[in-house]
């Protein structure tokens, strides 16, 4: 039964990577949950399997994920990686009914994200830029991670995907694969086309291999760049902050998006620049800065 379960996820992985277009983190998670799901099955419906499902057995598999502190947002993606699952299983004629139909997502609850304040941003690139002043190819290469990061707001992912070409270095724009493989193009300022320039010249040679391809940014052994040293390369850089909260790469894409319409830019463009499919997930930063102005019309104001 294991088997078959097995060779049925084969397919569908298959299906989300080739129709649907979702990225590998995406695929990992959603086979991830299914098969937490089927392991749930088969402790009450050893010989079941696909069939085993329903709309009272999803029920309780998410209560008890729930109940052993699950996220709202992780049931929420969990919700999600069953309806596509049980969709697609109904159309393949797997399942004679789609048992997931009437199933409910969870709404996440929307946090306001940790941000940097504008002259912290300023001292975390002073302190990436300090340590790229000796000419060493790993700090060239940390410089170019925050200083773009910040510059231009995009992922972690997207900034470790872009390859050599992906840089416009005469216009100062970089070429964006997001999510469900849609293109777009951001622009970055100055410094972090000064800090392009430097790994370009000195950082990237030095470290480029056989193995390196047309990768822009490169690990230690030459190989593209793993998103997890660039989360290391960024909680170490905002370390070296006084005061600064504890923020990652998407910490330098909130700061950056809240920075923007702080300076007046439209939401829209930072929609766009950001490449969010909806406005509302961009409102979310509109949030970040009325929090801000509140806290400090409460400090500031006499009658606050």
């Amino acid at each position: 039964m294991q088997a078959d379960i097995e060779a049925i996820l084969g397919d569908f992985d298959e299906y989300l990577a080739l129709e649907r277009g979702r990225s590998d983190h995406t695929r990992r998670a959603y086979l991830g949950d299914l098969r937490s799901l089927f392991g749930y099955v088969a402790d009450r419906a050893p010989q079941a399997g696909i069939t085993a499902l329903s709309l009272p057995m999803l029920r309780s598999w998410l209560a008890q994920q729930a109940a052993t502190g699950a996220a709202r947002t992780t049931l929420a993606r969990r919700t999600s990686a069953v309806k596509t699952f049980t969709a697609w299983a109904t159309r393949r004629g797997l399942m004679t009914a789609d048992p997931a139909a009437r199933l409910q997502v969870p709404k996440a609850r929307r946090t306001l994200p940790a941000v940097l304040r504008k002259d912290q941003a300023l001292d975390a690139m002073a302190a990436a830029n300090s340590g790229a002043q000796q000419g060493d190819p790993l700090a060239l290469r940390d410089r170019l991670i925050v200083e773009m990061l910040y510059a231009t707001g995009i992922r972690v992912s997207e900034l470790c995907g872009l390859d050599v070409d992906d840089v416009d270095t005469s216009r100062r724009l970089a070429r964006v694969l997001g999510k469900g493989n849609k293109q777009r193009t951001v622009p970055f300022g100055g410094p972090a086309h000064a800090a392009l320039m430097s790994w370009l010249a000195e950082g990237r040679p030095a470290l480029a291999t056989a193995q390196s391809g047309a990768a822009l940014l490169l690990g230690v052994r030459g190989r593209r760049l793993d998103q997890r040293q660039a989360r290391t390369v960024v909680h170490q850089t905002i370390a070296a902050v006084d005061g600064a909260p504890d923020i990652g790469p998407h910490g330098l894409r909130h700061s950056a998006a809240t920075h923007l319409l702080e300076g007046g830019a439209d939401l829209r463009i930072v929609q766009e620049l950001l490449g969010h499919s909806t406005l509302a997930t961009t409102q979310l930063y509109t949030h970040v800065t009325v929090a801000r102005l509140r806290a400090v019309h409460d400090q500031a104001h006499p009658r606050a």
